[in-house]
């Protein structure tokens, strides 16, 4: 376990006078105070009753998935955080592979299948209770996000997890941390554990609702330090409330962080700091980067003073760390690391100058003829167009050449009537095009560009890309 982190959730929490009243847990409907845990359980049973139990955690909302957390690490064998978007069809294979045999949510169900021991948690108190020691390691299973067929689970431990966040700490006690990501998938889980580490509060997101109203309630219950996808922040970008919102750190994870989004994100939150960082289930923290700039310094590769270790393998970044995930579960699961340990992302990587930038996914990319295009590049050029709120760039089937690529944008809002909003439009397209024939390869310029309301987000907070 790393020096600056606990045995135990519940030990993040009262570690060196952290259980202070002002402490919180919020969604848009409670706030629960974290210092009421000391005397009072959130679970409708001793949490000693689950002790050595492998659990799934199958909750509706995100703060009771958190107060979940907070009752059963270090007594469980096993957390299993299920996402809210996982198919039913998927779930009995889970629970046989995790070997679940308890549930826990606020209102006890029967659709998993042989009698299990269910319990509920809500974020309500439900009795006194005595905290006992905490002294198991409790694996906490994690689903990979974007995963297409039957979900890939991945263990971790709350030491893998919390790894090096000592530095968070001097970010300030009472800080109030918020994202709009979802607790119950990694990335949200960092930002509450690094909530934790930092002695602050936490506030959810809704996971579904309109980006100007999170932020009005971010706003009122004082948060400072808010984290997303790209794609969370261009949505935001392209709303016109969430005006008095006025946080300190701005971070962005999760997908390539082009530089007209950290722009228009400095031009919007002008007083905060903006930074963008990648991470993956398995591979933990890789880099955080704070100078505003798209991409990371190249000297961040081979540096083995830093917390994860970078190195670039056949164009793909590869990552080692204390906070990569033990192991796939599954005795049937690929190797997660190879014999060195390092962890390969699939994240493709260009260098250009002395900073390395993100191409994109190596199973994303789009073949045309033989040649590979990155939908993430041809996006980072056409999110450039002041008029371009948002871009997603897939390939079209071709008898001929395989894919074509092709492009769906969203343009900014306009006032103008029907006549000129159609000429308006049209001009974004060809200089969208124009701009394209300037700065990529002839294969990777989009046979046609589609204005669209919107683009979809997927549960994960990505794009939701559409494969040829």
């Amino acid at each position: 376990m790393p020096q600056n982190s606990a045995p135990s959730l519940w030990g993040l929490l009262a570690d060196d006078g952290g259980l202070r009243a002002s402490r919180f847990l919020a969604d848009e409907d409670t706030r629960v105070h974290l210092a009421t845990l000391r005397q009072y359980t959130t679970l409708d049973v001793d949490p000693a009753e689950l002790s050595e139990r492998s659990i799934l955690i199958r909750s509706n909302r995100q703060l009771t998935a958190a107060l979940a957390l907070i009752e059963l690490d270090g007594i469980a064998r096993r957390v299993i955080i299920c996402p809210p978007d996982l198919a039913p069809r998927y779930l009995t294979g889970v629970v046989d592979a995790a070997a679940v045999d308890a549930v826990v949510a606020e209102v006890p169900g029967d659709e998993i299948g042989p009698p299990r021991h269910y319990v509920t948690c809500r974020p309500n108190i439900f009795a006194p209770c005595h905290r006992q020691k905490r002294g198991r390691e409790t694996e906490w299973i994690l689903f990979t996000s974007g995963t297409t067929g039957a979900p890939k689970m991945v263990v971790h431990t709350l030491a893998t997890l919390v790894g090096p966040l000592a530095r968070v700490r001097a970010l300030g006690k009472e800080a109030v941390w918020s994202t709009f990501y979802d607790i119950r998938r990694y990335g949200g889980l960092q930002v509450l554990l690094r909530a934790l580490v930092a002695h602050g509060s936490m506030v959810f997101s809704d996971g579904h609702g309109d980006p100007a109203a999170f932020l009005a309630r971010a706003a009122a219950a004082g948060v400072s330090y808010i984290s997303g996808t790209p794609s969370h922040w261009r949505r935001t970008l392209m709303s016109p409330g969430g005006q008095g919102f006025s946080p300190a750190y701005v971070r962005l994870s999760g997908e390539v962080a082009d530089q007209a989004v950290l722009d228009k994100l400095k031009a919007r939150f002008p007083q905060a700091k903006v930074a963008h960082a990648f991470a993956s289930t398995e591979a933990g923290l890789a880099f955080e980067a704070e100078d505003g700039l798209a991409g990371f310094p190249a000297h961040f590769v081979g540096d083995v003073r830093r917390p994860a270790e970078l190195r670039v393998k056949d164009g793909s970044l590869h990552v080692r760390s204390g906070r990569t995930a033990l192991r796939y579960l599954g005795d049937d699961a690929k190797a997660l690391a190879d014999a060195e340990g390092f962890v390969d992302t699939g994240d493709l990587l260009e260098l250009r100058r002395d900073r390395y930038h993100f191409a994109g996914r190596r199973e994303g990319v789009i073949n045309v003829g033989g040649l590979k295009v990155n939908p993430e590049q041809v996006e980072a050029v056409i999110n450039q167009h002041p008029q371009v709120a948002m871009s997603v760039v897939h390939g079209r089937r071709n008898p001929i050449t395989g894919a074509l690529v092709v492009a769906d944008i969203v343009v900014k809002a306009s006032t103008a009537d029907d006549r000129s909003a159609n000429a308006s439009t049209k001009k974004t397209i060809d200089e969208v095009l124009a701009l394209c024939r300037q700065n990529l390869e002839p294969h990777q310029v989009p046979t046609s560009i589609r204005v669209v309301p919107s683009i979809e987000i997927a549960a994960s907070g990505k794009i939701g890309r559409i494969h040829a």
